[in-house]
């Protein structure tokens, strides 16, 4: 098996990060499979370099290697000749509608607002010089589907999602494509993520149809929060990376995440080979958890408010 980590450069590693990182490492050494890091650095508008390096630094502090670094912004001739059979497949069209077109109106599964597909009769053949948002016409079929952990990720996507923006009027090209053509290249036959991400994976699907790649196993894991129920993110600056490295020695903090994850019965310090041997996924948790952190307890992860009132 192939596996891959493919976090985002946008800001520094938080918890969560580094969370996810420790368990799609410890699924692939665990099976004896290989296990890539994709520095996704396409958003020109958000990325910088010094958190790429910062991303590998953090998961080799915290005794996480990889078989593989790709960084995507060096793969744009694989993005291009995806778009260039789109169109020729006459799936391809430009759209003007603004996110406040769509304000208001339906909700899509991932609780931001459905795309109604207006735009679909302004099909073009040279999308490299659009000069608005190109969007691709996915097939109005369903796409029935349940995750390894349970997750169901069935949808009609075209519907439920819209279709989404496979280069953006900035001339990025969109996350949908992208990890949908670098999961090909890779070989990656399995794919570990937080289920925030989980609303994505049928319009995924649906692009590998298109572009006759192979469909990869897909597993989303439980998430850490900020206290405000809001998932960390890097971009907002969540707990950095810099602070827990200041607070936490490396196996310090390695045990805090494999505890929160349910693979260990305490906070002790621990290092990540060590848990290769007794890794399983339904020792794992389901439930998310709520990631605080000061200079006094450091990290501490602790049950939501509902999720402890339905385990009480």
């Amino acid at each position: 098996m192939i596996s891959r980590f493919a976090p985002s450069t946008t800001g520094e590693a938080h918890p969560g990060t580094l969370l996810s990182a420790l368990l799609v490492w410890l699924d692939a050494r665990s099976r004896g499979g290989r296990v890539l890091l994709r520095l996704e650095d396409l958003d020109i508008t958000r990325v910088k370099a010094q958190w790429s390096r910062q991303l590998v630094e953090a998961c080799a502090w915290l005794g996480l290697d990889w078989d593989e670094i790709v960084i995507q912004s060096q793969r744009a001739p694989a993005y291009e000749a995806a778009l260039d059979g789109l169109a020729r497949m006459g799936r391809l069209y430009a759209c003007t509608c603004s996110r406040a077109d769509r304000s208001g109106g339906r909700r899509a599964p991932d609780g931001g607002w459905a795309y109604e597909n207006t735009c679909r009769e302004r099909v073009i053949t040279d999308w490299r010089s659009a000069v608005d948002a190109v969007r691709v016409r996915l097939p109005d079929e369903p796409v029935v589907l349940i995750d390894d952990g349970g997750v169901e990720l069935s949808q009609v996507p075209a519907r439920d999602m819209g279709d989404p923006i496979v280069r953006r009027k900035d001339a990025v090209i969109a996350y949908q494509l992208a990890v949908v053509v670098d999961d090909a290249a890779a070989g990656i036959t399995d794919i570990v993520r937080g289920r925030d991400i989980a609303p994505s994976t049928a319009t995924q699907v649906m692009l590998q149809q298109l572009l006759a790649l192979p469909m990869p196993r897909y597993r989303h894991h439980f998430l850490l929060l900020e206290p405000s129920k809001d998932k960390l993110a890097k971009l907002h600056g969540s707990i950095p990376f810099s602070a827990l490295r200041a607070r936490h020695g490396s196996e310090e903090l390695c045990g805090i995440l494999a505890h929160a994850a349910g693979l260990v019965d305490t906070t002790a310090p621990c290092r990540a080979r060590d848990l290769i041997p007794e890794f399983r996924w339904s020792r794992v948790h389901t439930s998310d958890l709520v990631a605080t952190f000061d200079d006094d307890l450091g990290l501490t992860c602790a049950p939501t408010a509902s999720s402890a009132t339905i385990q009480s």
